[in-house]
């Protein structure tokens, strides 16, 4: 962990302090919910209360202080002098009460992100064996869970005991379940609707392995279907293609996302895809880069990005599918083996 923040020191302009504490955990391994890093050019001291000082004196690297459990008064208190900040994570009240102790803080964004988006092979081997347990976990839900008849929340319920029994700490976020016209939200929590023959059913999941997550998407069939559900089922996998195909090291958010966005914008569904292409992922499920219309990010090689175009009928249904993939120098590597042809399921 020590040559992470030999990496982030390289970054600095002044001492950092990291409040948030997904990037404490990439910096230390160090996993608490009240502790703080302060990276300073001779060394990194590491604080955290009575709870878990024990298991913080066992980092490596790292100088460790045990505060109250008010962390940002003993740090207002006890540190003092030029400090940068995670301007983007540190509430405004507690940036106050630093600067009210007598230091003086300087903002500072995205610079452990910046490390985070670029991952080790250690990593990319844990991210791989979260989308090994969720390909299994699609396995066994197609063929021995029922749908027809039964409520999103119970599908849903299922998805997160066969996680449990395939081997993950445990799912990487709620399950969505979307059935017919629920697909058509995006971010559709699974409900209480019945899911009917002849539907769509979007199931958006992943796993959490080690503290890497997986997430992506395929949706189902519940029998046979009207020629415009599987005329669109067919726009947005050729969309998915095309953006694969696109993503390589150098290319720009913004140039992925419109070679997928292209497939569906010169299709009868046009303006029904209205998300990024997708988004990086790692300790949390969504981090840098972006592939979007707004992003302003850069691929590089060892980023890990989902790949996720769509299609939403409001009111009648939605189709997503989505991959998670390894940007290369020349293009990507493709951990995700459960099959985007259309599955049906009873």
């Amino acid at each position: 962990m020590s040559s992470r923040i030999e990496r982030l020191r390289e970054l600095l302009e002044e001492p950092l302090l990291v409040t948030n504490l997904v990037n404490v955990l990439y910096l230390t391994g160090f996993d608490s919910s009240n502790a703080a890093l302060l990276v300073e050019p001779a060394r990194a001291r590491l604080f955290t209360d009575f709870r878990y000082i024990e298991s913080a004196r066992a980092v490596e690297g790292v100088e460790t202080v045990q505060t109250k459990r008010s962390l940002i008064g003993w740090l207002s208190e006890n540190l003092s002098g030029r400090i940068g900040f995670e301007a983007d994570v540190l509430p405004w009240s507690f940036a106050e009460q630093l600067r009210e102790g007598g230091i003086e803080l300087v903002p500072r964004h995205g610079l452990v992100e910046q490390l985070r988006a670029v991952k080790d092979e250690s990593e990319l081997d844990t991210f791989r064996r979260a989308c090994a347990i969720t390909d299994r976990m699609f396995e066994r839900l197609v063929s021995e869970v029922k749908f027809v008849g039964r409520r999103e929340r119970d599908v849903a319920w299922d998805i997160t005991r066969l996680y449990h029994e395939e081997g993950a700490d445990e799912p990487a976020f709620e399950a969505i379940v979307g059935s017919g016209p629920t697909g058509a939200r995006p971010h559709a929590r699974a409900g209480d609707k019945v899911i009917e023959p002849g539907e769509l059913v979007v199931i958006d999941t992943g796993a959490n392995v080690g503290g890497y997550v997986s997430d992506y998407t395929r949706t189902l069939a519940t029998g046979e279907l009207d020629g415009e559900m599987r005329e669109a089922y067919d726009v947005v996998l050729a969309a998915q293609q095309a953006g694969l195909e696109a993503i390589r090291a150098g290319v720009a958010g913004v140039e992925a996302d419109a070679a997928a966005r292209g497939v569906i914008e010169e299709s009868d569904f046009a303006g029904t895809f209205g998300h990024g292409l997708g988004h990086g992922l790692g300790l949390d499920v969504h981090e840098s880069p972006r592939l979007s219309t707004e992003s302003a990010d850069t691929l590089a090689a060892g980023n890990l990005v989902t790949v996720e175009p769509g299609v939403y009928l409001e009111g009648r249904f939605g189709i997503r599918i989505e991959d998670d993939v390894i940007v290369t120098e020349d293009g990507i590597e493709n951990p995700v083996r459960f099959t985007k042809e259309l599955v049906t399921v009873g």
